[in-house]
Protein backbone atom coordinates (compact mmCIF):
# COMPACT_ATOMS: atom_id res chain seq x y z
CA UNK A 1 0.00 0.00 0.00
CA UNK A 2 2.79 2.29 0.50
CA UNK A 3 4.59 2.03 -2.95
CA UNK A 4 1.14 2.46 -4.29
CA UNK A 5 0.17 5.52 -2.15
CA UNK A 6 3.62 7.07 -3.37
CA UNK A 7 3.25 6.26 -6.80
CA UNK A 8 0.18 7.69 -7.03
CA UNK A 9 1.24 10.91 -5.33
CA UNK A 10 4.23 11.42 -7.24
CA UNK A 11 1.79 11.33 -10.73
CA UNK A 12 -0.40 13.83 -8.80
CA UNK A 13 2.73 15.49 -8.32
CA UNK A 14 3.80 15.31 -12.06
CA UNK A 15 0.72 16.27 -13.40
CA UNK A 16 0.13 19.93 -11.48
CA UNK A 17 3.35 20.88 -12.44
CA UNK A 18 3.66 23.19 -15.78
CA UNK A 19 6.85 21.44 -16.77
CA UNK A 20 9.15 18.75 -15.89
CA UNK A 21 10.68 18.66 -12.96
CA UNK A 22 14.03 16.79 -11.12
CA UNK A 23 13.79 13.99 -8.87
CA UNK A 24 15.11 15.62 -5.99
CA UNK A 25 12.48 18.47 -6.09
CA UNK A 26 9.70 16.26 -6.25
CA UNK A 27 11.10 14.24 -3.00
CA UNK A 28 11.42 17.01 -1.30
CA UNK A 29 8.31 18.69 -1.97
CA UNK A 30 6.32 14.84 -0.69
CA UNK A 31 8.65 14.64 2.10
CA UNK A 32 10.08 11.02 0.42
CA UNK A 33 13.26 9.29 0.28
CA UNK A 34 15.78 9.98 -2.74
CA UNK A 35 15.70 6.69 -3.43
CA UNK A 36 12.32 5.79 -3.09
CA UNK A 37 11.22 8.52 -5.77
CA UNK A 38 14.26 7.18 -7.88
CA UNK A 39 13.12 3.67 -7.94
CA UNK A 40 9.19 4.54 -8.50
CA UNK A 41 10.41 7.05 -11.32
CA UNK A 42 12.37 4.18 -12.98
CA UNK A 43 9.23 1.70 -12.84
CA UNK A 44 6.52 3.81 -13.74
CA UNK A 45 9.30 4.98 -16.85
CA UNK A 46 9.17 1.60 -18.05
CA UNK A 47 5.61 1.12 -18.28
CA UNK A 48 5.56 4.63 -19.94
CA UNK A 49 3.83 7.00 -17.52
CA UNK A 50 6.71 9.15 -16.97
CA UNK A 51 9.50 10.13 -19.43
CA UNK A 52 13.22 11.33 -18.23
CA UNK A 53 14.61 14.27 -20.26
CA UNK A 54 18.46 13.40 -19.72
CA UNK A 55 19.64 16.41 -20.82
CA UNK A 56 17.90 18.43 -18.25
CA UNK A 57 17.68 15.97 -15.48
CA UNK A 58 14.12 16.55 -15.14
CA UNK A 59 11.06 14.22 -15.18
CA UNK A 60 7.36 14.23 -16.54
CA UNK A 61 4.38 12.48 -17.33
CA UNK A 62 4.84 9.79 -20.18
CA UNK A 63 2.01 8.97 -22.78
CA UNK A 64 0.41 6.27 -20.41
CA UNK A 65 -0.48 8.56 -17.99
CA UNK A 66 -2.20 10.84 -20.83
CA UNK A 67 -3.68 7.58 -22.19
CA UNK A 68 -5.02 6.64 -18.78
CA UNK A 69 -5.86 10.63 -17.99
CA UNK A 70 -7.91 10.24 -21.17
CA UNK A 71 -9.55 7.24 -21.34
CA UNK A 72 -13.25 8.17 -20.81
CA UNK A 73 -12.53 10.93 -23.32
CA UNK A 74 -11.37 8.65 -26.13
CA UNK A 75 -13.79 5.42 -25.70
CA UNK A 76 -17.22 7.66 -24.92
CA UNK A 77 -17.51 11.26 -26.13
CA UNK A 78 -14.50 11.09 -28.58
CA UNK A 79 -15.83 8.39 -30.51
CA UNK A 80 -19.53 9.05 -30.01
CA UNK A 81 -19.28 12.94 -31.53
CA UNK A 82 -16.24 12.06 -34.23
CA UNK A 83 -18.72 9.23 -35.50
CA UNK A 84 -20.84 10.74 -37.35
CA UNK A 85 -18.81 13.78 -38.06
CA UNK A 86 -16.14 11.21 -40.05
CA UNK A 87 -19.19 9.18 -41.73
CA UNK A 88 -20.08 13.02 -43.80
CA UNK A 89 -16.62 13.12 -44.73
CA UNK A 90 -16.45 10.19 -46.11
CA UNK A 91 -19.52 10.51 -47.95
CA UNK A 92 -18.53 14.06 -48.91
CA UNK A 93 -14.81 13.26 -50.68
CA UNK A 94 -16.16 9.49 -51.72
CA UNK A 95 -13.03 8.12 -49.75
CA UNK A 96 -12.11 6.34 -46.16
CA UNK A 97 -11.84 8.28 -43.40
CA UNK A 98 -10.67 7.86 -40.05
CA UNK A 99 -10.76 9.40 -36.36
CA UNK A 100 -7.16 7.88 -34.01
CA UNK A 101 -5.74 8.68 -30.75
CA UNK A 102 -2.24 8.08 -29.58
CA UNK A 103 -1.06 5.43 -27.91
CA UNK A 104 2.73 5.36 -26.98
CA UNK A 105 4.53 5.20 -29.87
CA UNK A 106 1.43 3.79 -31.91
CA UNK A 107 -2.01 5.40 -33.55
CA UNK A 108 -5.08 3.44 -32.54
CA UNK A 109 -7.65 3.91 -34.49
CA UNK A 110 -10.89 4.16 -32.92
CA UNK A 111 -13.65 5.25 -35.90
CA UNK A 112 -13.27 3.59 -39.39
CA UNK A 113 -16.04 4.62 -42.16
CA UNK A 114 -15.21 2.69 -45.56
CA UNK A 115 -16.15 4.16 -48.31
CA UNK A 116 -17.98 1.79 -50.94
CA UNK A 117 -15.80 1.01 -54.25
CA UNK A 118 -12.61 2.05 -52.40
CA UNK A 119 -9.51 -0.02 -51.92
CA UNK A 120 -9.18 -2.39 -49.12
CA UNK A 121 -7.10 -1.02 -45.48
CA UNK A 122 -5.07 -2.04 -43.53
CA UNK A 123 -6.46 0.22 -40.95
CA UNK A 124 -9.73 -0.70 -38.75
CA UNK A 125 -11.23 -0.37 -35.23
CA UNK A 126 -8.47 -1.65 -32.67
CA UNK A 127 -5.77 -1.46 -34.97
CA UNK A 128 -2.41 0.51 -34.47
CA UNK A 129 0.01 1.43 -36.19
CA UNK A 130 3.39 3.34 -36.19
CA UNK A 131 2.86 7.05 -35.56
CA UNK A 132 5.85 8.14 -37.33
CA UNK A 133 4.20 6.33 -40.60
CA UNK A 134 0.56 7.47 -40.63
CA UNK A 135 -0.79 10.99 -41.34
CA UNK A 136 -2.77 10.32 -38.68
CA UNK A 137 0.64 9.95 -36.13
CA UNK A 138 2.27 12.52 -37.49
CA UNK A 139 -0.24 15.23 -37.45
CA UNK A 140 -0.46 14.73 -33.22
CA UNK A 141 3.43 14.32 -33.10
CA UNK A 142 4.13 17.61 -34.48
CA UNK A 143 1.71 19.13 -31.89
CA UNK A 144 3.17 17.41 -28.68
CA UNK A 145 6.22 18.83 -27.09
CA UNK A 146 9.98 18.37 -28.59
CA UNK A 147 11.06 17.12 -25.56
CA UNK A 148 8.40 14.11 -25.32
CA UNK A 149 9.03 13.05 -29.32
CA UNK A 150 12.70 12.83 -28.65
CA UNK A 151 11.63 10.31 -25.46
CA UNK A 152 8.99 8.41 -27.92
CA UNK A 153 11.91 8.48 -30.92
CA UNK A 154 15.69 8.27 -28.90
CA UNK A 155 17.47 6.32 -31.91
CA UNK A 156 16.97 4.99 -35.04
CA UNK A 157 15.51 1.40 -33.63
CA UNK A 158 12.54 3.10 -32.31
CA UNK A 159 11.35 3.77 -36.34
CA UNK A 160 10.07 0.50 -37.34
CA UNK A 161 8.77 0.55 -41.32
CA UNK A 162 6.29 -1.41 -43.18
CA UNK A 163 7.21 -0.36 -47.35
CA UNK A 164 10.97 0.51 -46.43
CA UNK A 165 9.82 4.14 -47.09
CA UNK A 166 9.64 6.74 -44.02
CA UNK A 167 12.13 8.47 -41.60
CA UNK A 168 14.46 6.16 -39.77
CA UNK A 169 16.41 8.56 -37.63
CA UNK A 170 15.77 11.10 -35.09
CA UNK A 171 16.81 14.20 -37.25
CA UNK A 172 14.88 12.47 -40.30
CA UNK A 173 11.56 12.82 -38.17
CA UNK A 174 12.15 16.28 -37.07
CA UNK A 175 12.33 17.71 -40.16
CA UNK A 176 9.28 15.97 -41.48
CA UNK A 177 7.24 17.19 -38.27
CA UNK A 178 8.58 21.07 -39.23
CA UNK A 179 7.20 20.62 -42.67
CA UNK A 180 3.66 19.17 -40.74
CA UNK A 181 3.67 22.25 -38.69
CA UNK A 182 4.90 24.81 -41.89
CA UNK A 183 1.78 23.48 -43.81
CA UNK A 184 -0.63 22.66 -41.24
CA UNK A 185 -1.77 19.19 -41.85
CA UNK A 186 0.57 15.87 -42.45
CA UNK A 187 0.94 13.70 -45.12
CA UNK A 188 2.47 10.30 -46.02
CA UNK A 189 2.14 8.32 -49.41
CA UNK A 190 2.68 4.77 -49.48
CA UNK A 191 4.68 4.65 -46.02
CA UNK A 192 1.25 2.20 -44.44
CA UNK A 193 0.69 0.66 -47.48
CA UNK A 194 2.09 1.11 -51.20
CA UNK A 195 -0.49 3.05 -53.11
CA UNK A 196 -1.80 4.37 -50.93
CA UNK A 197 -2.08 8.21 -49.62
CA UNK A 198 -3.40 9.70 -46.27
CA UNK A 199 -3.86 13.52 -45.35
CA UNK A 200 -4.44 13.83 -41.68
CA UNK A 201 -4.95 16.97 -39.33
CA UNK A 202 -4.82 16.90 -35.15
CA UNK A 203 -8.05 17.68 -32.87
CA UNK A 204 -6.77 19.76 -29.46
CA UNK A 205 -7.98 19.73 -26.22
CA UNK A 206 -8.88 23.09 -24.34
CA UNK A 207 -4.76 22.95 -23.22
CA UNK A 208 -3.54 22.41 -26.73
CA UNK A 209 -3.24 19.14 -26.34
CA UNK A 210 -3.74 16.72 -29.19
CA UNK A 211 -6.29 14.30 -27.95
CA UNK A 212 -7.17 12.88 -31.73
CA UNK A 213 -6.32 12.94 -35.48
CA UNK A 214 -9.13 13.20 -38.63
CA UNK A 215 -7.56 11.30 -41.95
CA UNK A 216 -8.58 10.43 -45.20
CA UNK A 217 -6.96 7.34 -46.99
CA UNK A 218 -6.86 7.55 -51.13
CA UNK A 219 -5.26 4.98 -53.78
CA UNK A 220 -2.60 6.91 -55.22
CA UNK A 221 -4.60 8.95 -58.20
CA UNK A 222 -4.77 12.56 -59.11
CA UNK A 223 -6.76 14.08 -56.68
CA UNK A 224 -6.00 17.68 -54.84
CA UNK A 225 -4.38 17.25 -51.69
CA UNK A 226 -5.23 20.73 -50.55
CA UNK A 227 -8.71 20.33 -50.94
CA UNK A 228 -8.61 17.03 -49.08
CA UNK A 229 -6.83 18.72 -46.42
CA UNK A 230 -9.52 21.73 -46.00
CA UNK A 231 -11.92 19.03 -45.67
CA UNK A 232 -10.33 16.99 -43.12
CA UNK A 233 -9.24 20.41 -41.20
CA UNK A 234 -12.90 21.78 -41.06
CA UNK A 235 -14.13 18.39 -39.84
CA UNK A 236 -11.23 18.06 -37.13
CA UNK A 237 -12.36 21.92 -36.13
CA UNK A 238 -15.97 20.92 -35.46
CA UNK A 239 -14.95 17.79 -33.50
CA UNK A 240 -12.47 20.15 -31.63
CA UNK A 241 -15.15 22.60 -30.77
CA UNK A 242 -17.50 20.09 -29.96
CA UNK A 243 -15.15 18.48 -27.67
CA UNK A 244 -14.63 21.79 -25.61
CA UNK A 245 -18.21 22.35 -25.05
Amino acid sequence: MPAAENTLRILSYLAGRPAPVAASAIARELSLPRSTVYHLLTTLSTHGFVLHFREEHRWGLGTSAFELAGGYTRQQPLARLGRPLIAALSDRLGESTHLAVMSGGDVLYIVEERAPRRPALVTDVGVRLPAHLTASGRAMLAVLPREQVRALYPSASAFPDRTGLGPRRPAELRELLREVRSRGYATEDSEVAAGLRSVGVAVRDQAGWPVAAVAVTWADEERDERALADAVTATASVLESRLKR
